[in-house]
């Protein structure tokens, strides 16, 4: 008996394994469906980048010495919160002089209306002129006005004093706060670095795929984690929106933000697996419920002259089809033919 070449034998067994099964009645129950192909977005799994809209610095409005810091990287700030302290002594010993300065005026302002109380009761006797009522009435507006001067002075050295408490100028996350206790600053300089705005994703392409990727489509985003594993299939993977496309292409790559709920306990500048339409492609899909397996083959029954035939088949992806499970055939199947399914 003449052998088989051993590369034919793969393409008999399968014969063998239509021709055992032979042809069959259709079922009463059966349903037919006619292959064709259908159009599904080629997806491409690429890493993305959590960033946030606005990073904002809280800011030291004078220079001193950082007297206590009320927050860490992590903290979350709500605005105005009060996320350090900046003492200048100078303030101190200018507050003092203020006051010493307050004290004497009033001590002259004091005295003038004393003058002035004496020269009304002598110019009422007779014995004083209208003009010396007139000095000592000058006298006394001059000291009340210097007061009111002295005063102004110190509200403006207390008001600086206030400022040296660094308030968050938006609520947020605290993303680096780069002083510590002790540290000497200058006013303007930087205390905290803020994430205040919404999170999204960033993404970055290879050029080729410029012309693929445009505003407005959908991104699937999958679980928190780089491993294909932990990030889950595409199945379970939520979806995103691409809400701007840059213009500028930076060393072969195209940017591309991604609008997506729930990053919120996300850190800035991670890493997530994404999924993101680059085209389409054209294939033939079954319904679900139109494969079985039998001994580790996957076959569809086709409708054929007086009956139907098992075909095998290599089964691709899983999509949804108008809401309809349905799995992809990669071979075994051709445009036309009517697959039976119950």
């Amino acid at each position: 008996m003449q052998l088989l070449p051993r590369r034919l034998a793969p393409a008999f067994r399968l014969i063998a394994v239509a021709g055992a099964l032979g042809t069959a009645a259709i079922p009463a129950q059966a349903a037919e469906f006619l292959v064709r192909p259908i159009e599904v977005p080629e997806l491409k799994a690429v890493f993305a980048e959590v960033e946030s809209r606005t990073v904002v610095p809280a800011r030291a409005r004078i220079g001193g010495t950082v007297r206590e810091v009320k927050v860490s990287e992590g903290s979350q700030v709500k605005e105005g919160d009060e996320i350090a302290l900046v003492v200048d002594d100078k303030l101190a010993l200018s507050l003092n002089a203020a006051n010493a300065r307050i004290q004497e005026l009033k001590s002259q302002l004091a005295n003038a209306a004393t003058e002035l109380d004496r020269a009304q009761q002598l110019l009422a006797r007779g014995v004083a002129s209208q003009s010396r009522v007139d000095t000592a009435r000058t006298q006394y507006d001059v000291a009340a006005n210097q007061v009111a001067a002295a005063e102004a002075d110190r509200a403006v050295v207390v008001e600086r004093a206030r400022e040296g408490a660094v308030l968050a100028p938006a609520g947020g996350r605290v993303l680096t706060v780069p002083v510590t206790p002790g540290s000497v600053v200058l006013a303007g300089d930087e205390i905290a670095r803020i994430a205040s705005g919404q999170y999204y994703l960033r993404l970055s392409l290879p050029e080729r795929h410029a012309a693929d990727i445009k505003e407005g489509g959908t991104v699937r985003i999958g679980a928190r984690g780089l491993s294909p594993e932990k990030a889950g299939g595409i199945a379970a993977a939520r979806s995103g929106r691409i809400v701007k496309v840059y213009p500028e292409i930076t060393a072969g790559r195209v940017m591309a933000d991604v609008d997506v709920e729930g990053l919120g306990d996300y850190f800035v500048n991670e890493r997530t697996l994404v999924w993101i339409e680059i085209g389409r492609r054209s294939v033939l899909a079954v319904p679900l419920d139109a494969v079985t397996t039998r001994h580790g083959i996957d076959l569809v029954r086709v409708a054929a002259a007086g009956g139907t035939i098992a075909v095998p088949v290599v089964l691709g992806e899983r999509l949804e089809v108008d809401g309809a499970p349905r799995v992809v055939v990669l071979t075994g199947l051709v445009d036309g033919d009517t697959v039976l399914a119950p």
